[in-house]
């Protein structure tokens, strides 16, 4: 999941667990092998989101699973490369997740534009599909192999509004003014450019009535057994969204592990 809507999820490691727990969220485990986006990724398009560095300092990780960048405090976590695509599709994770729950929660019109910031293989994108039967999912991710794992996971299911979306680190190529809902699960915490790819998300949700569906695993409760770097608490996602123009609309804390929190302009 680099976008790191890897997909951008990330296998994170899981330290102490009993074997009852052993199958449970092991997203952003250090397996499999993380890697960088692709170079041609990178070249396939161009970002249009004009430069700024505000926020931004770059000095030793203090945790080995981040890389070398902070943004307003936090650092940022490396990517989970195209080798981890397997994870997204494990056995037992809309249990773990509750994802079903989450989806309802979008509560979707039939309508509705979404786009899936950090698709990978379209897990998401794929269930989104089916609730806006008349609307479109833009399923974005910057890896050129997740792009084909998708497109064969479209080919197999027959599903026609799901429209594979390659973006860079900097820019989801979405349009202007076009968005009703952006989701992003699990994958924000990996961009390596969260303020330029904050702004470009921004100019595209639909003037008043878009929103950013923003899904991480609650830094504030030490019983989630996911690594620090993998969490981002409410404080900290507030303060990162206000700096690109948006503001917390609604948070909701029905999910098993994560937080499900809701940005407007």
């Amino acid at each position: 999941m680099n976008y790191y809507v890897s997909t951008w999820q990330r296998v994170a490691g899981i330290v102490g667990l009993g074997s009852s727990a052993g199958l449970l969220v092991m997203s952003c485990t250090q397996l499999p092998a993380e890697t960088r986006p692709s170079a041609l990724s990178e070249s396939r398009m161009q970002a249009i989101a004009l430069p700024d560095t505000s926020g931004y300092e770059t000095r030793s990780p203090r945790d080995p699973n981040g890389i070398g960048t902070y943004y307003l405090g936090r650092q940022i976590a490396h990517v989970m490369g195209h080798e981890g695509a397997s994870w997204l599709e494990r056995n037992g994770r809309k249990q773990e997740e509750g994802t079903d729950l989450l989806l309802k929660e979008l509560n979707l019109k039939p309508t509705d534009v979404v786009a899936d910031i950090g698709a990978g293989t379209g897990f998401f994108s794929f269930q989104l599909a089916k609730r806006v039967p008349e609307g479109q999912v833009l399923a974005v991710d910057i890896q050129p192999e997740m792009m084909t794992a998708l497109q064969a996971n479209k080919r197999k299911l027959k599903i026609s509004n799901v429209r594979p979306v390659l973006g860079t680190t900097t820019n989801p190529a979405l349009p202007k003014d076009s968005v009703d809902l952006v989701l992003i699960v699990d994958a924000y915490h990996e961009f390596d450019h969260p303020r330029e790819m904050g702004r470009a998300i921004r100019r595209a949700l639909r003037p008043g009535t878009g929103r950013l569906a923003l899904v991480e695993y609650r830094a504030e409760d030490p019983n989630v057994p996911i690594k620090r770097i993998h969490k981002m608490s409410v404080a900290q996602a507030r303060k990162e969204m206000a700096a690109i123009g948006l503001t917390l609309a609604d948070s909701i804390e029905t999910l098993p592990q994560q937080h499900l929190l809701l940005f407007k302009k």
